[in-house]
């Protein structure tokens, strides 16, 4: 109860279906994959064992995440399974599962459709979801259909929703749809004009903002937010690959105007994102102080990230290293993992501080072998190089 409470004061929203990160489905794989069919969804399967430290990590971080519960609660049904109790030794032979955490990405026939492995953030591992996406492509179906000149609302829902989950374009099927629709308050159309919603700058945009009223009774108020953080998010990802500052401008604009409640965070990961593609190391600076200071605080997977981008994009930048190390101390020193010890003794090591370095590549060794022994090849590795 004391989680929903908070999750309503912290989105403004009543619906928290997409605020606790993936939720999973309670059955047998055979379920799974009915009920994927009759959501026209596959199934995606977290395959883990009892004593898999990374389907641990993964379980506890970025599964959680507020984001990927986003995407995958909207486009799979969810399963996790012991691989080696139940149905797991059987599932595991089928689709020859040999380590651990393996992701099964499987259509409603059981066939296996992508597959990949290992613990992951949350954007690559988005990443991955996308590209299992990608390859479940039955838009050809209707697109014949849709050429031989059929319009009815039904064919070009699912029409749009396969052009979408395949990653294709779908807005020039949406816009001559709705050209020709005098009545946009029937709910087949408010139904296409929601599905037909994928970026922030179109038409169908500003069309679906002036229906949101009517469409929201359909879906709920966080789908619909949810579908305008992601319109908005596709902008920006036109904005860094046409290096548009205006694309940028109106995803954040248009984000304050419908969804304030995201905004500010919206704002801040936009233009970090932003200013990284475009090699700007004083903006991005700033973004990430921002970031920092009003997002990250004492999170030190949060912080450990902004040091990891910061030294990574701007390896030669003074004013990015110094930044990075500050970010890579608080979080070695919040966190306290092996890891954030050995990000924070590389930086230093950039940084010519050899001495600090080698000291806190030890702690880092130190703390690897109590508990994380997977991080002690490259910190040995590290302490040497620093030595030489």
């Amino acid at each position: 109860m004391k989680k929903l409470i908070f999750a309503c004061l912290l989105f403004s929203v009543t619906h928290t279906l997409f605020a606790q990160g993936i939720e999973f489905f309670h059955g047998t794989l055979a379920e799974a994959l009915d009920k994927a069919k009759n959501e026209d969804k596959i199934v995606f399967m977290d395959c883990f064992t009892e004593w898999c430290g990374p389907c641990k990590r993964m379980a506890a971080t970025t599964f959680t995440e507020e984001k990927v519960g986003h995407y995958f609660n909207a486009n799979f049904i969810n399963v996790k399974m012991d691989m080696e109790k139940g149905e797991g030794p059987d599932a595991a032979a089928k689709y020859n599962v040999t380590a651990y955490p393996t992701y099964l990405f499987i259509n409603p026939k059981g066939e296996l459709v992508h597959q990949s492995l290992g613990g992951m953030p949350a954007d690559p591992f988005i990443e991955v979801a996308k590209t299992a996406m990608g390859k479940v492509d039955n838009s050809k179906e209707f697109e014949k259909a849709y050429v031989d000149g059929k319009r009815d609302p039904a064919l070009i829902l699912k029409f749009v929703h396969a052009l979408n989950r395949a990653g294709k374009p779908s807005l020039k099927v949406v816009n001559e749809y709705l050209a020709k629709q005098p009545d946009m308050s029937i709910p087949d159309n408010l139904r296409i004009l929601f599905e037909g919603t994928t970026q922030a700058d179109s038409k169908v945009f500003d069309q679906f903002i002036k229906n949101r009223t009517q469409i929201t009774p359909l879906y709920s108020a966080a789908q619909v937010n949810e579908r305008i953080e992601q319109a908005c998010e596709k902008t920006l990802q036109n904005a860094i690959t046409f290096k548009s500052d205006a694309l940028r401008k109106e995803a954040i604009d248009k984000m304050k105007a419908n969804c304030p409640e995201k905004a500010e965070a919206f704002t801040l990961s936009a233009d970090m994102k932003f200013y990284k593609a475009a090699s700007d190391p004083v903006n991005f600076c700033k973004t990430c102080d921002a970031f920092a200071k009003k997002e990250a605080g004492n999170d030190a997977n949060k912080l450990h990230s902004i040091a990891q981008q910061l030294s990574q994009t701007f390896p030669d930048n003074k004013n990015a290293m110094q930044s990075a190390e500050k970010y890579a101390r608080k979080a070695a020193e919040n966190g306290g993992l092996a890891n954030y010890y050995l990000t924070y003794a590389g930086i230093l090591l950039k940084n010519g501080k050899k001495k600090d370095a080698l000291e806190v590549a030890q702690k880092s060794l130190q703390i690897a072998k109590d508990g994380q022994p997977q991080s002690v090849p490259a910190i040995e590795q590290l302490i040497e190089q620093i030595k030489g």
